[in-house]
C-alpha cells in the first residue's frame, strides 16, 4: 500500500487529467453532437453519446479525487465512483446497440460530415494517449473508477475509429452496414469493463 506521500503526486496527475479530459470532452461533445444532427449519422450520433457519458465519467472521477473526498473512511468514495463509472458504461452500451439496429434496419440515413470527419480523427489522436496515461496512473493508486474511466476513453478511441471507417465506406462504396456492424463488436468489450468495474477491480491486465 502506497503511502500519502507517494500517492499524493499521481492525485495531482490524475486531478490534471481528468480537467483535460473534460475539456475535451465538452468540446467533442457539441462538435459530435452539431454534426450528428446535420449529417443524420448514427454513428456520429453515437459518438457524440460517448463522448457525454465520457464526460460525466471524467467528473465523476474527478469529484472522487478532490482532497475532501479522499479522506472518507473505509474506501467508499472509491466504491461509489466505481459503480457510477461502471453504469455508465452499461448506459453507453445499450446506447450504441440501439443506434446500431437503427442504423442496420434503416430507421435513419447518414450523409457525409466533413466537421464530423474532423472531430473522429481529432478523437483518434487524443484518447489514446488521455486512456494510456489513465490507466498507467489507475495501477499505481489502485482506483477502479479511474481504471473503468480509462476503459471508456479507449472505448471513445475505437468508436471514433468505427465512426471514421463507417463514414468513409457510407461515403465512397455506399456499404451503408459498416459502421453499426463494427460498433456492435465494441459492446461485450464495453460490458466486460462495466462489469470489473461495478465488482472494483482494478488490478485487470487487459492491454491497450
Amino acid at each position: 500500500m502506497a503511502s500519502s506521500a507517494e500517492l499524493q503526486d499521481p492525485v495531482r496527475r490524475i486531478r490534471r487529467l481528468q480537467k483535460l479530459t473534460i475539456a475535451w470532452m465538452i468540446a467533442e461533445a457539441i462538435l459530435s453532437l452539431w454534426a450528428a444532427l446535420r449529417a443524420r449519422s448514427p454513428a456520429l450520433l453515437a459518438f457524440g453519446g460517448d463522448s457525454a457519458i465520457e464526460l460525466f465519467s471524467a467528473a465523476v472521477v474527478l469529484w472522487r479525487f478532490q482532497e475532501r473526498n479522499g479522506k472518507e473512511s473505509g474506501g467508499m468514495a472509491e466504491r461509489r465512483a466505481a459503480r457510477i463509472a461502471g453504469i455508465l458504461l452499461i448506459a453507453l452500451s445499450l446506447y450504441v446497440v440501439a443506434t446500431a439496429f437503427a442504423t442496420l434496419l434503416g430507421v435513419t440515413e447518414s450523409s457525409p460530415s466533413y466537421l464530423g470527419i474532423g472531430v473522429l480523427i481529432a478523437a483518434i489522436a487524443v484518447m489514446p494517449w488521455l486512456a494510456w496515461q489513465k490507466r498507467r496512473v489507475a495501477t499505481i493508486t489502485g482506483s477502479a473508477a479511474l481504471r473503468a474511466d480509462a476503459a471508456e476513453s479507449m472505448l471513445c478511441a475505437y468508436l471514433s475509429l468505427v465512426a471514421l471507417l463507417g463514414l468513409s465506406v457510407h461515403a465512397w462504396l455506399h456499404v451503408s452496414w459498416a459502421d453499426p456492424v463494427a460498433a456492435l463488436a465494441a459492446t461485450p468489450f464495453l460490458l466486460w469493463e462495466a462489469r470489473r468495474a461495478w465488482r472494483g477491480d482494478a488490478c485487470g491486465c487487459s492491454a491497450y
